[in-house]
């Protein structure tokens, strides 16, 4: 299959329950500049929501500017992501200066998820089949 790196409709959360949802699962991992919040989905594909709150951000223009970054991020990387809802919240402004060290930031928050995804699929298909055993 070929892969695009068009952003579908489908990749984005937009509701506020999806929002709800991962934030009262509570796993998170955060940065200087990011927080991840995570939980994982049934879709065949990582979902992303963004939040840059006024306080991290006055101007309306820096805050768009954020979330552009941020969202092209997670364009080039949403085939290499495991299948979880993925909020990432701004915690400091960043700006053109900061580009480089935000996408360094942020690899290493994507490669940080993956591998806890992985671990924790790995031991609850362990448990599934310690129970099926016992059966």
């Amino acid at each position: 299959m070929v892969q695009t790196y068009r952003l579908v409709k489908q990749a984005k959360m937009i509701k506020t329950d999806d929002f709800s949802s991962v934030f009262n699962f509570r796993k998170r991992f955060s940065l200087k500049y990011l927080v991840m919040h995570y939980q994982p989905n049934d879709f065949q594909r990582a979902r992303l929501g963004l939040v840059v709150g006024k306080k991290t951000a006055k101007l309306a223009v820096s805050r768009n500017y954020m979330r552009r970054v941020l969202r092209e991020f997670f364009r080039l990387n949403q085939h290499d992501i495991c299948h979880v809802d993925l909020i990432i919240r701004v915690q400091k402004k960043f700006d053109k200066v900061d580009f480089i060290q935000i996408k360094q930031e942020f690899d290493l928050l994507i490669n940080k998820l993956n591998q806890r995804v992985i671990l924790s699929q790995q031991k609850s298909s362990q448990v599934m089949t310690q129970a099926n055993d016992s059966l």
